[in-house]
Parts: structure tokens; sequence; C-alpha cells
């Protein structure tokens, strides 16, 4: 093995190159490449730990990614009977690369990593949020993370993607905090206790009609929201719904 790859080499990742499937000359051809091509088969590898996406065989292409995005969303109970619930982005190359010809980003090391905390209650309004930015392109990019305040008292269950659109379009936010923020209102749902339940009003959970499995004339309702069967909203409803994203 030559000095150079020996110098960057680690166990774990030797380990995950090794049992990833690739054949005995890619192998090779990873240690014998230098250090750049280690680091991006050990990145590679970490990605998807040599287990393929169970989808049909696309066209030829080249066996590894150019960029990966990881995303990760969590949802806790606080003991003040609110709810958290925390979002991590983390985009980064399989390659060595230069932003924007100065800062050079070695292959694994995060372009972007940011995170999210909402804190909201059972109606689904925001009490409090934080932002944070570990990685990011350009020196003032936290700034963004100011305007993040404008959506306290902000429902997620109502007009979320609109709130979040006014309050932090543009220049005023960030892009990627902006599509973590879109998303949360899905696992805010699955957090916060009895969303998908029935309430005093007698309209449906909000989830009903949002989505093929859930349409009020499917399978899905009919067997457990029988209730909602064929359900339809009287205009005045349709007036005042919006969708939970």
């Amino acid at each position: 093995m030559l000095p150079a790859v020996r110098s960057v080499l680690d166990k774990p990742a030797i380990s995950l190159i090794m049992k990833s499937g690739l054949t005995r000359q890619t192998r090779f051809k990873i240690f014998a490449g230098g250090p750049a091509s280690f680091r991006h088969a050990a990145v590679v590898a970490r990605h998807h730990n040599g287990y393929p996406m169970p989808l049909p065989p696309s066209a030829s292409r080249t066996p590894a990614p150019i960029h990966m995005r990881d995303v990760k969303y969590r949802g806790y109970a606080r003991d003040d009977g609110m709810w958290d619930v925390e979002a991590e982005l983390i985009d980064q190359k399989t390659y060595d690369i230069e932003l924007h010809g100065r800062r050079k980003v070695p292959a694994g090391k995060p372009i972007h990593h940011m995170w999210i905390r909402l804190t909201v209650d059972a109606d689904m309004v925001v009490h409090g949020i934080e932002a944070a930015m570990d990685d990011h392109p350009l020196g003032h990019c936290p700034q963004a993370t100011r305007s993040m305040q404008k959506m306290v008292g902000c429902c997620i269950a109502r007009g979320w993607r609109r709130a979040i659109a006014d309050h932090l379009g543009g220049v005023v936010g960030c892009t990627h905090l902006r599509e973590l923020l879109f998303n949360m209102a899905t696992p805010a749902f699955h957090t916060v206790h009895n969303q998908f339940g029935t309430n005093a009003s007698g309209l449906p959970p909000r989830h009903l009609g949002q989505c093929l499995g859930w349409d009020f004339s499917g399978p899905g309702v009919a067997e457990f929201y029988p209730e909602f069967k064929d359900w339809k909203p009287q205009a005045h409803q349709l007036r005042g719904t919006t969708t939970q994203a």
C-alpha cells in the first residue's frame, strides 16, 4: 500500500470499503489512487454502507454519487407540556473542492451543516425557535438565523409554508434553513400527541384528504375513519382550510 494513502487510512473506513460490494479491481484502484481517492471512497461507503437502494437499475453512470445530502428530524416531549422538534441538514461532496476559488473543502467535510429546533404546543403553535450553522459557505451566512425568530407565533397546522415565505423568503433568510423548516411540519404532527385523532369540532383529522393513502374516497379512510368516508367540506370550511405543509 502506498505511504501517501496509508497516512490517511483508518480501520473503520477500510472495513466499510471492503464490505461495500465493490469489485477487487475497484478496491485496488481506490487504495492505490492517493489520499483524495481514498477520502472519496470512504465518504461514499459511510453514506450507503454498501447497500444499494431498492430501486430499478439506473442508466450507466459513475458508481459513486457526486453530492450527498443527509437530513434528520427528531421529536421530543418536554417536561413543561410542550414539544421540541429538531432538524439537521448536512451537505457534502465525495471529492475535494474549492468554494468560490478560495476555501478548500476535502471530501466528507460538510459544506452545509445546519440545525433548527422548534418548540410547539398542543395546537401546533410555535413558542420558540433556535437555529445554528456549524458549516456554511460564506462567513456572513449565520446572520440569516436572526430572522428565524419571526416564526414564533406561527401555526404549523395552518399556512405554514406561506408563513415561511412571508417571514423568511428571499435574502431575508437562508435557502437551506427554509428547506429544513418546510418539512418540520410532518415530524411535528408525528411528535405532538393526538394529532391523528378526531376532535370535538366534528371535522376530520388534518391528515385526511392530504394524500392518496388518506383519500376520503379511498380504502384507508373507509377502514380507519369510516365516519369520514366520502366526506366533503362545506364552502366555509374550504375557505378556511389549508394543508399541514
